[in-house]
Parts: C-alpha cells; sequence; structure tokens
C-alpha cells in the first residue's frame, strides 16, 4: 500500500495532522513486522481501530443504563493476510513481541495479552466453525495500555473484524441472521469478551470480565465531532449530540495501570455482581422477574413517574444485604445507577444540544461524585486528576473506564488546549511523582469509528 494512498485515506478520514502522522507510523511499523517475518506484501488488509472515551455512563451497560461515548485520535493499527495453514500469527510491532496460536488448541498463549486474540478465534471457531482459516496479522498500537480507553477492546474488535474479512464471515447465513448490522456486532463483541450467548450464537470461555457492550460499541458506531448517547442489554442507540467545535478533550492517563487481571479483575467484577445482586433481590419480590437493573427500576416504579429511586426497590435492596453487599452499598449503587442513566446523561445530551456547557460541568461533577461515592472504584490518582482539572478552568472533568486507575477528561477549549494540558500535567505530578514515568496527557476530538483503510 503507498504512502501516498495511505495519507488520502487518513486524509479522508478527518484526522488531525498530529493524529493522521502517528496512524501514518503505526502503519510503517505493522507493515516491518510482517515484512521482517517474509510474509508477501501482496493481499495484506489493513484496519484502524480507535480507543474510546466514555464521557458519562459509569458501570451501567452490563445494567441496561445509558451512556454517552465517543472515540479518541489514538488506536491501533492492524494489518492482516491470510496463511495457508490452521496457525494464526499475531506480531505486536511495538513490543516485538509474537504469538502463535493454532485454531484447533484452546491454549491461551505464553504472553498475558494473548488471552484477547485467542478468545475472539475460540468465539469464532464455535460459532462460525470450518469457515476459519491461519492468517498473519501484525498490530502497531498508541493507546496507552490498561489505562481506560479499552485498548483491550479496540483489539479484539479489531480482531474480530479482521478475521471476518478474511475469511468472509458475513456472508454466513448465521451471521446474516444474528449480526444485520453495526450495533448487533458490537452486542456480539461485547459478549465475545463476556462469554456470554449473544442470540443464536453461543457463548464461550471469554476474557473473565463481566462487563457489556459499551467500549465495544463506541469503537464501531461513533460518529467524528459528536458523542452517542446509548442504551444497553441489548444495545439501542438513542441520539447523536454535536461536540461543541471550540473546545477539545485533554485526557490525562493517571499512570496507574487499570489491569483486568487478578485481584484488579475480581474489583471490577465486583460492581457487575452488585448490580446482578440487585436485581435477584427485585426478583426475590415475586413479581415479573427482569434480566436488568433497569427492568427492575421501571418494574418497581409501576405506574409511577420514575423520577427516583422506587420505594419498592430500595426496601428489596435493603433486604437483601450480605456480609459482601452492604445494606448502605446497594443503596448507593442503586442511587448511582439511577442518577447516571435517568438523569445525568440525558440531561448532558440537551444541555450540550442547547449549548450550556455550564450545566453541562454540574452534571458531569455529579457523575464523578457517584463514581467515587458508590462504586468504589476511584483511586486518589483520578480523584485528584478530576479536581485539578476543574480547579485549572476546564468546562468539565471526569475519570472514565473500569476504575481502579486509568483516565479522566476534561473538557477546555481549544485554543488553551496546550497551555492547559502543560499546567494540568504539572500540577499532577507535584503530588504524584511516582507516576511520571507512565502519566500521559493528550489532546483529541471525537473521532471516526473502527474502518478498513480501501
Amino acid at each position: 500500500m503507498s504512502e501516498l494512498f495511505v495519507r488520502h485515506a487518513l486524509e479522508a478520514a478527518a484526522f488531525s495532522p498530529v493524529a493522521a502522522d502517528a496512524y501514518r507510523s503505526l502503519l510503517r511499523d505493522a507493515h516491518e513486522a510482517l515484512d521482517l517475518a517474509d510474509v508477501p506484501s501482496t493481499d495484506r488488509r489493513v484496519w484502524i481501530v480507535p480507543g474510546r472515551i466514555e464521557v458519562l455512563g459509569k458501570h451501567v451497560d452490563y445494567a441496561g443504563g445509558r451512556s454517552l461515548l465517543c472515540t479518541v485520535e489514538r488506536g491501533i493499527v492492524i494489518v492482516a493476510r491470510k496463511r495457508n495453514d490452521r496457525t494464526v500469527v499475531l506480531r505486536d510491532a511495538r513490543r516485538r513481541e509474537a504469538i502463535s496460536l493454532a485454531l484447533d488448541s484452546t491454549t491461551r498463549g505464553s504472553v498475558p495479552w494473548a488471552i484477547y486474540p485467542r478468545t475472539v478465534v475460540n468465539r469464532l471457531r464455535r460459532n462460525f466453525g470450518d469457515r476459519m482459516a491461519g492468517a498473519d496479522l501484525a498490530l502497531a498500537s498508541n493507546l496507552p495500555p490498561a489505562a481506560g480507553v479499552s485498548s483491550s477492546s479496540a483489539l479484539t474488535v479489531g480482531l474480530t473484524l479482521a478475521f471476518a474479512a478474511l475469511f468472509d464471515l458475513p456472508s454466513d447465513a448465521l451471521w446474516q441472521q444474528a449480526l444485520p448490522d453495526r450495533t448487533a456486532l458490537a452486542g456480539y463483541a461485547g459478549a465475545l469478551e463476556n462469554g456470554m450467548d449473544y442470540g443464536v450464537l453461543g457463548g464461550d470461555r471469554g476474557v473473565g470480565t463481566m462487563g457489556g457492550a459499551q467500549d465495544q460499541t463506541a469503537i464501531l458506531c461513533s460518529a467524528p465531532g459528536r458523542l452517542e448517547m446509548f442504551s444497553w442489554a441489548p444495545v439501542c442507540f438513542e441520539r447523536s449530540v454535536a461536540w461543541p467545535s471550540t473546545h477539545t478533550f485533554v485526557v490525562g492517563v493517571s499512570g496507574v495501570v487499570a489491569a483486568k487481571t487478578g485481584a484488579a479483575k475480581e474489583r471490577y467484577n465486583r460492581a457487575a455482581r452488585t448490580a446482578h445482586h440487585l436485581v435477584q433481590a427485585w426478583n426475590a419480590t415475586g413479581g415479573v422477574p427482569v434480566h436488568t437493573l433497569r427492568d427492575a427500576f421501571f418494574a418497581a416504579a409501576g405506574e409511577n413517574p420514575l423520577d427516583e429511586v422506587p420505594s419498592a426497590l430500595m426496601a428489596a435492596a435493603q433486604a437483601a444485604a450480605t456480609a459482601e453487599f452492604s445494606a448502605g452499598h446497594l443503596v448507593a449503587r442503586l442511587g448511582q445507577f439511577f442518577d447516571e442513566t435517568f438523569v445525568i446523561v440525558p440531561r448532558a445530551a440537551d444541555a450540550l444540544d442547547r449549548a450550556d456547557l455550564t450545566e453541562f460541568g454540574r452534571l458531569v461533577d455529579k457523575s464523578q461524585a457517584g463514581a467515587e461515592r458508590a462504586l468504589e472504584n476511584q483511586i486518589a490518582e483520578t480523584v485528584h486528576l478530576q479536581r485539578y482539572a476543574r480547579e485549572l478552568g476546564a468546562t468539565a472533568a471526569s475519570a472514565f473506564g473500569a476504575g481502579f486507575g486509568g483516565a479522566v477528561w476534561a473538557m477546555v477549549p481549544t485554543a488553551d488546549a496546550e497551555r492547559f494540558a502543560t499546567r494540568w500535567r504539572d500540577k499532577y505530578l507535584r503530588v504524584h511523582h511516582g507516576a511520571a514515568h507512565r502519566a500521559l496527557f493528550f489532546q483529541t476530538g471525537p473521532s471516526m469509528p473502527v474502518f478498513e483503510v480501501v
């Protein structure tokens, strides 16, 4: 693929000059990794897969809530080509690591990140059988890993699209039945990671986290210059709002790894298990069984307006207290889910529509406070990053992603973004100097969804 062709493709994607240059570098690295392995240069296919910002909608997707999302101008480049055997070889150009996965084995590989390609391969093999074959792939990424910007979901989405294209999975009758559009594909990609069934497509082991489809939906279904509102379980597009052309995101990566392995995975899954426990508590009251926390709210409200946490659901939560889930924790989680889903997200979208940025900032502050109070996933670094951003004049700021580390976004006037980023970084590192070697600050606007460079 010629440099000129790539340049035109990136310009057509409306990336900023800085982002386009970065993607060109990633593309060169990924192609070079295949060149060094003597993979033929013909018939290669290329995808650009962005990370995402969860603007609002903290820990609600697996519970049927509502989120406001966009992608960032950083991501993963994947270059792929068919092989003539039944082995998948994936090379990380920047880590200079490679893994080899036999299609007819379920072994997960020797490096930690091998769990993601193995999960994709296993699930596609389970659902689409012998259409799958071997492939050579190379990736190069400028997404900070384990930082809340969905580097792992970007990898699983990108690999799913690459294998689907290489082996023409969309022509399969089962694919056409279950995955008619990108919204459905996002739901499937979420199920691929959490291991659950997706309609007629049976589940598999997954990666071990009890997440939903928020990250995958943002990566597949975003639009440049806009924030997208979705509700979950199932994935449902609700509305799109314009991002103010006068403002940009500055993302501050705390430098504290938001890992989803070992004890960190258990802490992440606790937030999901709390939501599932509340659903079980409501179902134990004897009404019509529900499957999501959102549906429990509607069932408990009945014919009454849903303008607060229904008293019947509150009572069910208090009665369901256990040694693991105290009554206070369950009630706080109900409040956080209600505020995020039924108040903050829709009103924040309304505020952006009418250019009321003061109200938008107030609602984002309310979301951050709810995470600190009820989700138990904030740490000193992310709390301080959010506070410092507001003190330095950010229009709005919030931690995002799984928590227990990760990043914070700040909304600032574009004209002041560079100065703001420097001041924000300096203020943060004066207090958290131990994070200096991992902390990262970058600017981005709402960007493109994943696309193939053709």
